[in-house]
């Protein structure tokens, strides 16, 4: 059905007039914004301003990472560096958005059905496990320290989609629900990962605090409470007590995302009769339809969208263009001179990242997705070809954002974190650069 015009008497906000700046300016930022290829370019430009600013002005840069900020409460005091509160602090907006769409997949989207989700599992299964076994091969010959295993399992979702966005009508859109089912299952196993190994000695008066704030949120919703303020401060609580307990405090993040509920408040049918009398009283000019009718049919509506979605839709882009271009800036900034290149390649774990992002990923992921068809548990997309499956197989190496994140979790040695973060830029673009060549070549066969 095609949509109907607006009245001619409503009035639409500035962005949405025919003024030159609204029509040539805000309007196409706002449809660029909105794009999946758009998160990828914004944490490609930081990641890029990352690596000039540390090369260009390396004292500047360490200093500003490195800035103390101290918040204090009485005698409570606690002291955090920069890097560390974007790492463990807006990191957790991130986790969040992610344990949202974890929770939507499993329940209502693709991941909801038996038979949908047997091809990503298997196909993330493989792509987390051969890298894993290439780095520790690799790093074990090489006489170094195997506690990285987690960087090369990653898959950075903003700019895999972003390929596979700029490839465009070449890429069936069963290979794109593919890769989404298999970055849902992927964020399942870093966070597993990050929860379980990456996890220091515990303090567990600070995780039974945690506990019990989730604990509250979750019988809060249980209970019909819709006061957002009391779940942000029960939020924040959980996050602190997260954060002292040992665990990295990202985990609470995604442990709120999955406690969110994902049915709306108010049936949606309801609401849509509801509406339908108030227009119609509005149209007959009834006096009854003042200020607070057109108040409650707001709420109304507000309830009729489900709560994991509404959180989902206020975070995704302050995550996607704020969140994530700081991560890359606070961690992207390694030195690229020709004697870190030389250390790194000296370094198993650079060479153990790399192969384990490029190599791992795309024998894993394609393996793990051919033996799901031979064990004859799930069949490929429609239109989805084996050249696509191993093209995609490659972008999911590309795995910057969660592998930068897991490298600051590994290990302490400076000088290893930066080998470690040159194999990461290497494996991923290279990943890239495999993935968009294979993809485009099974696009242009299938056009013929």
């Amino acid at each position: 059905m095609d949509e109907q015009p607006p009245h001619r008497d409503l009035r639409p906000p500035w962005s949405r007039t025919d003024r030159t700046v609204p029509r040539r300016l805000v309007r196409p930022l706002q449809q660029f914004l909105h794009q999946e290829i758009a998160g990828g370019l914004v944490l490609l430009a930081a990641t890029v301003a990352a690596l000039i600013w540390a090369n260009a002005d390396p004292g500047g840069y360490l200093d500003l990472w490195t800035t103390e900020v101290t918040v204090s409460v009485g005698d409570f005091v606690v002291v955090e560096d920069l890097k560390h509160l974007v790492n463990d602090g807006l990191m957790a907006i991130f986790f969040l958005v992610v344990g949202l769409e974890v929770k939507r997949e499993l329940v209502v989207g693709e991941l909801s059905g038996r038979q949908a989700a047997l091809l990503p599992f298997f196909a993330a299964l493989g792509g987390m496990v051969v890298p894993a076994a290439i780095f520790i091969a690799i790093v074990l010959a090489g006489g170094g320290d195997v506690n990285g295993w987690g960087i090369p399992m990653a898959t950075d979702v903003a700019f895999a989609l972003g390929a596979l966005a700029a490839l465009g009508s070449r890429v069936p859109t069963g290979l794109v629900a593919l890769l989404l089912g298999v970055a849902v299952i992927d964020d399942i196993g870093a966070i597993l990962v990050v929860a379980v190994y990456y996890t220091g000695s515990l303090q567990f008066a600070w995780l039974a605090t945690a506990v019990v704030a989730l604990a509250a949120i979750a019988a809060l919703g249980r209970l019909g409470v819709r006061y957002l303020p009391v779940y942000v401060a029960l939020a924040l609580v959980a996050w602190f007590a997260t954060l002292e307990s040992g665990v990295h405090a990202t985990i609470a993040g995604v442990a709120i995302g999955l406690l969110t509920p994902v049915r709306p408040f108010q049936d949606p049918a309801a609401v849509g009769v509801e509406a339908r009398r108030v227009a119609e009283a509005a149209g007959r000019g009834e006096r009854e339809v003042d200020a607070m009718g057109w108040l409650r049919l707001a709420w109304l509506s507000r309830e009729a969208v489900s709560p994991l979605i509404r959180v989902e839709h206020g975070l995704h882009q302050w995550s996607s263009f704020v969140v994530l271009p700081l991560f890359a800036l606070a961690n992207a900034g390694i030195p690229l001179d020709g004697d870190s290149i030389r250390a790194a390649t000296e370094t198993p774990v650079a060479l153990a990242v790399a192969a384990g992002l490029l190599a791992g990923k795309t024998l894993g992921l394609a393996a793990g997705t051919l033996l799901a068809v031979r064990l004859g548990l799930s069949a490929l997309p429609r239109g989805v070809g084996w050249t696509h499956i191993v093209g995609v197989a490659a972008l999911a190496g590309i795995g910057f954002t969660v592998s930068l994140f897991i490298t600051e979790l590994a290990y302490d040695d400076e000088a290893v974190i930066a080998a470690a973060k040159i194999g990461v830029l290497a494996g991923s673009a290279l990943a890239a650069v495999l993935g968009i060549a294979l993809l485009a070549r099974a696009g242009r066969a299938r056009r013929r």
